[in-house]
This record gives structure tokens, sequence and C-alpha cells, in this order.
């Protein structure tokens, strides 16, 4: 039996990894401008790896430009607070402490259940650190998670950055020189 969120690991690594079948049936019920984001994915694609192990990561995308480690989370709720689960807590504390250590930007994106359009929303944890080079410039793009004043963690997925948004500002330059 899959676990529950599996289903929406493979989607995500089928859109990233430019899955033919996977873009096309996403961009059904998407927007003119979501639509060739995704799109674009057919010719810039990243290579996609379901991370193994317990630090909080279920895929990894990488390509020439840039790489990120995934966290996915799936819900039929708008809201999801990290305080319902001390598991939760652990993992983003643990996702952002191997990601800081090699300044990548740690990625949570979260799928809203039945929703026509792009339902995928990217956030990033809230951190003092300070990325290096480009993963700088990323960090400050992609919107943190609310921190409450316990410092509890909570991603509000209207709060978030469309996924077709990350995918168009990660194409938007092949830095080369004409």
């Amino acid at each position: 039996m899959a676990a529950p969120g599996e289903p929406y690991e493979r989607e995500l690594k089928g859109l990233l990894s430019g899955d033919e079948k996977t873009v096309a049936k996403m961009i059904k019920t998407c927007s003119d401008v979501e639509r060739e984001a995704y799109s674009s994915m057919l010719k810039n694609p990243f290579l996609v790896t379901r991370a193994a192990g317990s630090l909080g990561i279920d895929l990894v995308a990488m390509r020439w430009d840039f790489s990120f480690p995934i966290e996915v989370k799936s819900s039929s709720e708008n809201v999801l607070h990290f305080s319902k689960s001390a598991r939760l807590i652990d993992q983003a504390n643990d996702m952002l402490q191997v990601c800081t250590q090699s300044h990548l930007v740690p990625i949570y994106a979260y799928r809203l259940k039945s929703y026509r359009g792009d339902p995928w929303r990217v956030f990033t944890i809230p951190t003092d650190h300070n990325f290096k080079g480009r993963n700088a410039i990323l960090y400050r793009r992609i919107p943190s998670f609310e921190t409450t004043s316990s410092g509890n963690y909570i991603m509000r997925w209207e709060n978030g950055m469309k996924l077709s948004d990350l995918i168009r500002y990660v194409g938007m330059t092949d830095y080369s020189v004409e």
C-alpha cells in the first residue's frame, strides 16, 4: 500500500522532470501562464530523484542552474499546522539544518487536493542563514512559513508561491553570452 502523499510526490517528480503525460494532465485546468510554465519543463527539465532517508526530504531536483531538496505535503485543507505533530516540526528543523550546511534552499511543496488550476504552492523555512549565490536570491523570492508566537510553523496554501511561478522564475535565463 502506498503512503498517503506518494501519488503527489510522483506527480511533482513528473512535472519537474518533464514527463509528458504528467504535464499534459496538469495543464488541463491551468491558465495560459501556468500552462506555459509547466510546458517549459518538457524542454528544460530537472533531474528529479526520490530521496531515501529521514532528513525530511522527499525529492531532490537538480539542473545545471538550480538544485533544491523538496519535502512534499498534501491536504484537502488549505492550512497546515506543524504543531499538530512533533514529527513535522522535527522534520522541518532537520531539513533546515542539513540545507543550511550546504547553502541549499529547503523547499516545501504543498499540494491542495481537488483544486482546479495550479494546485501546488511552494514555501521555504524561515531562517536568518545567509545563503550564497543564486540560492540567496531564490530564498528571498520564495515565501517562508508563518511562525506563531510560540515558534510553531504554519503553511497557508494561499500565501505560497505557485509552483508554475517558481518554474518560470528559475527558467528566466540560461546565462549564456550572445
